[in-house]
């Protein structure tokens, strides 16, 4: 990425106008991209502020696909949070079924990244590929995020159980259509966004429920389509897996604000729909806090 335009006093200057925010005003989102859609370092940087985020994980691509929309590699999120100091931090990513994707990922872990993904990849969730990745976690004791997508990307979600028995050790955060499809217990897996009412005690709601090494994470339109299509059952789901939900915003637009932003939707959605403020806290910044063994 080309970020000739761009200044570190401009940045500086930017981080320090941010307002100073008290302890449950802070929100930390677990998923963002560099260069998603194309958008720029400086939009990102708005976007985020205009959100009101404290603290941004940045999500990097392997070194093909970029995740399908063009999101920039390792490099790029070390080189975006080391302009942005505490405020940005950084997971590590490769190809799961490259040789060389353990070497990959470890050099950027030992570099400072504090987690491994997005894995969004054309494997099945319980191959060989998926279990090199939870060794490795395992290993540098890092949790694993991961995008299931029916038929597509870390298919065979049924089966994700042999892993998460596996590796007990390894704290693995759900994201994406099927994962999020999956509070349904009638669900048909090729429908990818529903928006009938939900049947609750889906294969979701059981792996959070049976895996105390399972989360979850609120981003994109399809966590927030599970929180809207159904918001008596998105209620007691919130109430229930209290304790093992995480907000992200993956969200491409430049705004930070309004219809187009599924980011700043979820977060007031979480709001409402949260049994009360202790519980959106939670949400919003302590789980994450306490899984990253980020900072109070």
């Amino acid at each position: 990425m080309d970020h000739s335009h761009l200044t570190r006093r401009g940045f500086l200057i930017g981080a320090a106008s941010l307002p100073l925010l008290a302890a449950d005003d802070r929100i930390i989102d677990i998923h963002q991209h560099t260069n998603y859609s194309g958008r720029s370092d400086e939009d990102l940087f708005a976007h985020q502020r205009t959100m009101g985020i404290t603290t941004t994980i940045l999500l990097p691509a392997g070194s093909k696909y970029g995740l399908a929309a063009d999101a920039g590699g390792n490099d790029t999120v070390v080189d975006f949070a080391k302009r942005h100091p505490g405020a940005y931090l950084y997971f590590a990513n490769e190809l799961p079924d490259l040789p060389e994707a353990s070497t990959v990922i470890r050099k950027y872990l030992e570099m400072g990244a504090i987690g491994i993904g997005e894995q969004k990849f054309p494997v099945a969730c319980d191959s060989i590929h998926i279990q090199r990745i939870a060794e490795l976690a395992q290993t540098l004791g890092v949790p694993v995020l991961l995008h299931f997508e029916h038929r597509t990307y870390n298919f065979g979600f049924e089966r994700f159980y042999k892993i998460l028995e596996k590796y007990p050790k390894v704290n693995f955060i759900g994201h994406a259509q099927t994962w999020w499809g999956n509070i349904d217990k009638n669900l048909e897996q090729t429908v990818l966004y529903p928006r009938t009412r939900v049947t609750a005690h889906g294969i979701t709601d059981r792996y959070l429920s049976d895996y105390p090494n399972m989360y979850g994470d609120l981003s994109a339109g399809s966590g927030l389509n599970a929180l809207m299509r159904d918001e008596d059952h998105a209620r007691e789901f919130l109430a229930r897996h209290q304790n093992k939900l995480l907000y992200g915003s993956d969200c491409s637009d430049k705004i930070g604000q309004g219809i187009a932003c599924s980011g700043s939707q979820c977060i007031a959605a979480v709001k409402r729909l949260a049994p009360d403020q202790k519980v959106a806290r939670k949400l919003l910044h302590d789980n994450a806090a306490s899984l990253f063994r980020l900072k109070a």
